[in-house]
């Protein structure tokens, strides 16, 4: 149950990012709305603590597990990459490479995710 809320709100997550990244490209005052604006907090919260209760639940950690870390600091670039896309890009060229750097990284996140191989399975040698 805690992996299909976790999956569901990734899911979530990434549907509201595109949404709000299409407001973003139309430059709609729809994406300065308190619901556009709150939702995302809140399915990006369940989203964490669910992430931290798998992590709990099959013994594996960060910094530990070499797949977990890589999903950790894919995580970290998505959000400040995510940020620079929706809002705090220059200019609208910033913010378009921006969101779609982003996208690519929830990718790599969901990748790692489901081979539980910061190389996607990969062999780099």
């Amino acid at each position: 149950m805690l992996k299909t809320l976790h999956v569901t709100c990734a899911l979530l997550s990434i549907s509201g990012y595109l949404f709000r990244g299409v407001l973003m490209l139309r430059d709609s005052p729809l994406l300065n709305a308190r619901l556009v604006r709150t939702v995302p907090h809140v399915v990006d919260t369940v989203l964490l603590l669910s992430a931290i209760g798998l992590a709990l639940r099959i013994h594996q950690y960060p910094f530990v597990q070499g797949w977990l870390t890589a999903k950790v600091i894919a995580l970290i670039a998505y959000i400040v990459v995510g940020a620079i896309g929706l809002r705090y890009g220059r200019t609208k060229r910033v913010r378009v490479v921006a969101w779609i750097a982003a996208i690519a990284i929830f990718a790599y996140i969901v990748g790692v995710a489901l081979t539980r191989s910061p190389s996607l399975g990969l062999d780099l040698s």
